[in-house]
């Protein structure tokens, strides 16, 4: 049984243990991760990956899906890393991801993958769905975005790989659903994980990763991952720098010819869509965590390289780039080259390309892949990840917990509410007069008000 590969998984792509360190990452998150599964579900998806012929049938590890073997919270998500989180109207939704195995040492299982939690960014109330539909497993590293209410899921890591499948869920819809995305047009992105979105013009447009060398012809450059070779049965992975566009109304799979600069290849990396823009920052390449930042334009696919001062954010991967106006990204954290493990905050201007450091109140929470959402009123929601060093052979400190970062100032609207609850037993009388979907607002922060006591 390997230790656990933590750097590796970063970049690499394995197991739910870490990031990808040098030689012996990708292999010790692998062996690390949850070696006690349900044998049953482990032979029934063995049996269906073989019959459908995958890319991801390779067993590049023995654990499987873990998500039966241990009890979890009831009223709150378990913590975790490597997880997805994304933004539908007011309400966040996460899934995935690992955590430590509570009776089992350094073990870190999956999550559920029939399991999502949504976060009421009014009221602050968790609530626990169960899924149904065909997600063949529980991942980390995979790259979730939503388009129009629709989660789509794509890639990550599981127990026995990397895949390339594409999920999507209807988060509108009376129940949850997960659906295979099959039958699609073109040639698809190798199977990887750690790897970035861009949404424009209902396109989904994939960047780098950590994976298996792609199959057939793909535009970009691949570089192996020379430690990649020593990890048992396995067969050899590294990062990348290809883009692959998902168009989702025509259900095809495509490369742009891309001119300018282009980015080396990496995974862990963060990406930010402003306007008809892509940005990416930062993420590793072979024993490096970057401090580049680039955007492409998404409609001429020219890459372009922009400075980053020396005294501006230090190099990193597992970090988040949250676009939080049309002008501003915010970065948080994330892992340095020497393996320190970040709280910093900057927001980073466009129009000026400029970097600011952002104060804040979290700097005793550093946090690596963790997730980064935009509220709506001008806040960003960290949920998740790691605390310390993932890479370490300590036991890795996931967190449940929930930062919030008030990036933007409050509208007219917000300090209106701020200001008719804190006053709510001399005006509550008045509240009927309001109307009905600010009343509805009212009473869903005042429960929240009510949940912490104040």
């Amino acid at each position: 049984m390997a230790e656990r590969n933590e750097d590796m998984e970063e970049d690499v792509g394995d197991v739910p243990a870490g990031e990808e360190d040098n030689d012996s990452d990708r292999e010790e998150d692998d062996r690390l991760f949850a070696w006690m599964v349900n044998d049953d579900m482990a032979e029934e998806e063995e049996e269906e990956e073989e019959e459908e012929e995958e890319d991801d049938d390779v067993e590049d590890e023995q654990p499987v899906d873990t998500e039966a073997s241990e009890s979890f919270e009831v009223d709150t998500p378990a913590e975790r890393s490597g997880h997805i989180a994304v933004v539908d109207r007011n309400i966040m939704y996460v899934w995935g991801g690992y955590k430590n195995a509570q009776n089992h040492g350094f073990f870190d299982l999956y999550l559920p993958r029939n399991e999502i939690w949504t976060y009421n960014m009014e009221s602050g109330v968790w609530t626990k769905h169960v899924t149904a539909g065909n997600l063949h497993t529980s991942m980390s590293g995979s790259c979730g975005v939503c388009v129009d209410g629709v989660l789509y899921l794509f890639g990550g890591h599981h127990a026995r790989g990397n895949t390339n499948r594409i999920y999507r869920l209807l988060l509108g819809a009376p129940s949850l659903v997960w659906e295979e995305m099959k039958d699609l047009k073109g040639l698809p992105p190798s199977s990887k994980d750690k790897l970035g979105c861009w949404v424009q013009k209902n396109r989904l447009i994939f960047f780098g990763g950590y994976g298996y060398a792609p199959q057939g012809t793909h535009r970009g450059t691949f570089q192996f991952d020379e430690s990649s070779i020593h990890v048992w049965d396995s067969p050899e992975r590294g990062w990348n720098n290809h883009i692959h566009i998902l168009d989702l109304e025509t259900s095809t799979w495509s490369q742009p010819i891309t001119q300018g600069n282009t980015p080396s290849p990496r995974a862990a990396h963060a990406c930010a869509t402003v306007g008809n823009r892509g940005y990416v920052f930062g993420g590793r390449y072979k024993n490096y965590r970057l401090n580049d930042l680039y955007y492409i334009d998404l409609d001429t696919w020219e890459w372009h390289e922009m400075s980053v001062p020396q005294l501006g954010p230090l190099g990193r991967s597992w970090h988040s780039f949250t676009p939080v106006s049309s002008d501003h990204i915010f970065l948080f954290g994330g892992f340095t080259t020497e393996r320190e493990t970040l709280s910093d905050a900057w927001l980073y201007c466009v129009s000026k390309n400029e970097w600011k450091p952002f104060k804040h109140g979290h700097t005793e929470s550093p946090r690596l892949w963790h997730t980064a959402c935009s509220g709506p009123d001008g806040e960003v929601f960290v949920f998740g990840g790691c605390a310390n060093n993932l890479l370490s052979h300590h036991r890795a400190a996931h967190s449940n917990e929930l930062l919030v970062f008030n990036v933007q100032p409050k509208s007219l609207v917000r300090l209106c509410m701020e200001t008719v609850l804190q006053h709510r037993e001399r005006l509550s009388c008045y509240w009927d007069c309001l109307p009905k979907h600010l009343l509805h607002s009212l009473k869903l922060r005042m429960s929240r008000v009510n949940i912490l006591g104040s």
